[in-house]
């Protein structure tokens, strides 16, 4: 490990890991977001599961490299824009997410369900101030997967130049030098554990009854 290495490239070092975290969160923010009106669907429309949480796990079998090479040409962005990044990491996000949304909404008791309307709920309001809140522990730890996923697929496209810390690794085996691999696998780690640490704090914040159970 050559620490005078990591000294004088650090200012580098810290704009790849800003852009990498910008990359990963903002993926996994836009995917939950459009997944959750598709869970949701899947979960009020029984007819509509199947098709959607099969077409949501076949988004995730494309290979992310083929992702980042083909998007250019259907968005006309150019193969280095960061946009690309996003957008194909967000396909894999909302891949993830519309299975675990809909199960996790289709996991509220019933009963829970027919008291809300009962009380005059209607189904939106139903859906959003009883059922999601009540679906949040389920919905928060496919996120923490989606997150972390999301974190280490980033990398990959430092193959077409896009610069985070996936670029260390690229520097690393053109200059044979682990320094910068080492560098980039510590940083990724520790971006993944901030990461899952935000999801947990937010998980427990949106979840002050469960607290209340335990004590």
């Amino acid at each position: 490990m050559r620490w005078d290495w990591l000294a004088r490239n650090a200012p580098q070092i810290w704009d790849y890991l800003l852009q990498h975290a910008w990359l990963a969160a903002s993926a996994t923010l836009l995917g939950l977001v459009i997944a959750l009106p598709l869970g949701a669907l899947a979960s009020r429309y029984s007819w509509t599961y199947p098709p959607l949480t099969t077409l949501a796990g076949l988004l995730y079998t494309i290979p992310s490299l083929a992702l980042f090479v083909v998007l250019p040409g259907l968005l006309g962005t150019r193969i280095l824009d960061p946009i690309n990044v996003v957008i194909a990491l967000t396909i894999y996000t909302v891949a993830l997410m519309v299975r675990v949304v809909a199960d996790a909404l289709a996991s509220v008791p019933e009963l829970v369900r027919q008291s809300a309307l009962a009380m005059g709920y209607r189904p939106l309001r139903s859906l959003i101030t009883v059922q999601l809140p009540l679906a949040v522990p389920v919905i928060g730890a496919g996120l923490r997967v989606a997150a972390v996923s999301n974190v280490s697929l980033v990398s990959v496209a430092a193959l077409l130049g896009v610069p985070q810390l996936g670029s260390l690794f690229t520097q690393g085996l053109q200059l044979d030098f682990a320094t910068p691999i080492v560098a980039g696998i510590v940083l990724s780690l520790a971006l993944a554990v901030v990461f899952d640490a935000i999801i947990l704090l937010a998980i427990r914040i949106g979840t002050p009854w469960a607290r209340a159970v335990r004590s």
